[in-house]
């Protein structure tokens, strides 16, 4: 089974992966995704953690995140592959935060867990890039 990469099938499957995660309280974010240079175009998508577990992922723009985190889609791709930490994306400019640093902070114990490295590589396998 293939699952066209920043689809709303996509984020389904991620949401699927990490809403077993362990709980972690007081890991809570809601972010937006933007990426940019898609083969059909810019993308966006949301993502709304509760207690280190996610709770939503969808399609389009919330009006209630508290960040926004822009990349390019060559970007995205490597750090879904496990090619580029993420971190290390913001650190070297090629990641945009935008609003406040403190969601992006909070999730670190989620994205840095071994659940989660399990998760990304179970969605990589199935992404059509």
């Amino acid at each position: 089974m293939s699952i066209p990469f920043l689809s709303q099938q996509w984020l389904d499957r991620y949401a699927d992966l990490l809403s077993a995660a362990p709980q972690r309280p007081g890991v809570d974010a809601r972010t937006q995704y933007v990426v940019t240079g898609g083969p059909d175009g810019d993308v966006a998508y949301f993502v709304a953690v509760e207690d280190g577990r996610v709770a939503e992922a969808k399609v389009g723009t919330d009006g209630d995140a508290d960040t926004t985190v822009t990349r390019t889609y060559a970007d995205a791709a490597k750090i879904l592959q496990g090619e580029l930490d993420p971190d290390a994306a913001f650190m070297q400019g090629r990641a945009k935060v935008a609003g406040s640093m403190r969601p992006v902070l909070a999730l670190l114990p989620l994205t840095t867990s071994p659940e989660y490295a399990a998760a990304r590589a179970e969605l990589a396998a199935v992404t059509d890039l």
